[in-house]
C-alpha cells in the first residue's frame, strides 16, 4: 500500500474557488447562474476554470482535472513531494556539486562554431 505523503484540502485554504456566471452558447439559464468555476492554487500559481456544462459541480470536476495538468502545479507538486521524502537537501548538494568551477565548462560563439574558453583567456 502506498503512504500518503501530504494532501490538500480546499478548506484549509490549499486552493481558491470561484464560482462565476458562465458565457456563451447555453440560454439564460447559463447566464444567470453561478455553474462555471474557476480554481487557483496560490503556492504554485496555478489556474484553472471551466465553464462548458451547465453543472457547478461537473465543472468543478474539469477545472480540478485541469489544474492538475497545469505545468505549474506539475513543477510544484514534484518539489513538495522531494521536499517531503527528505530528497530536496540531496538534490541541492547535487546541484552546488555540479555547478563547481572545475566542473563548468564555459563557451564562445565565434560565428561559425561553439569554442570552450580556457582559464584565462576571456
Amino acid at each position: 500500500m502506498d503512504e500518503l505523503l501530504f494532501s490538500l484540502s480546499k478548506k484549509r485554504g490549499d486552493f481558491v474557488v470561484q464560482p462565476f456566471k458562465g458565457s456563451g452558447k447555453g440560454g439564460q439559464k447559463r447566464n444567470k447562474t453561478m455553474s462555471a468555476c474557476r480554481i487557483i492554487h496560490p503556492e504554485s500559481g496555478a489556474v484553472a476554470e471551466c465553464q462548458e456544462e451547465r453543472s457547478y459541480h461537473q465543472n468543478l470536476k474539469k477545472a480540478f482535472r485541469r489544474l492538475l495538468e497545469k505545468p505549474e502545479f506539475v513543477r510544484w507538486h514534484k518539489a513538495k513531494c522531494a521536499e517531503v521524502m527528505g530528497i530536496k537537501a540531496t538534490t541541492k548538494e547535487e546541484v552546488d556539486r555540479m555547478m563547481r568551477p572545475e566542473n563548468l565548462r564555459i563557451e564562445q560563439w565565434d560565428g561559425k562554431q561553439w569554442a570552450e574558453i580556457e582559464e584565462g583567456k576571456k
